[in-house]
């Protein structure tokens, strides 16, 4: 969820909170145990994110030329 968040944000252009919150521990602690248990699940994880994230992309509306050229 997280991967396709930050692929979605780096799309758009949108600049994340630089300010931590009390829930980054836990959650980074996580997915450290998760990867120190599976050396693939970064890769599944981030093949998964990015299916979503052109799922997503695929919804939008195509820009005509006119458009584009704005």
């Amino acid at each position: 969820m997280e991967l396709g968040a930050a692929m979605i944000c780096a799309d758009l252009g949108i600049v994340p909170e630089l300010e931590p919150r009390p829930d980054h521990a836990a959650y980074i602690q996580t997915w450290a145990a998760i990867l120190g248990s599976d050396t693939r699940a970064i890769f599944q994880a981030a093949a998964h994110a990015q299916r979503a994230v052109a799922y997503l992309h695929s919804l939008q509306p195509s820009a005509t030329s006119e458009e584009e050229a704005e």
